[in-house]
């Protein structure tokens, strides 16, 4: 992957990370007794958040200080 489709699944990854954190937080406001599907959401999201850093790493170059 180049880097301009290194920053596009990057941003695509960033926003399916927001819907899913809106999604949960609905759900839980909502008082909904569905715990399984709550946690199956909140694992997803952990999921998408090693993805995201993954990808940014990939961008960053790392600098020895």
């Amino acid at each position: 992957m180049n880097e301009q489709e290194l920053r596009k699944r990057l941003e695509l990854l960033r926003s399916e990370h927001r819907d899913l954190d809106a999604a949960i937080t609905a759900l839980t406001e909502s008082g909904s007794q569905d715990q399984l599907q709550i946690a199956r959401l909140k694992k997803r999201k952990l999921r998408l958040k090693d993805q995201i850093a993954i990808f940014e790493d990939q961008l960053l170059p790392d600098i020895i200080a």
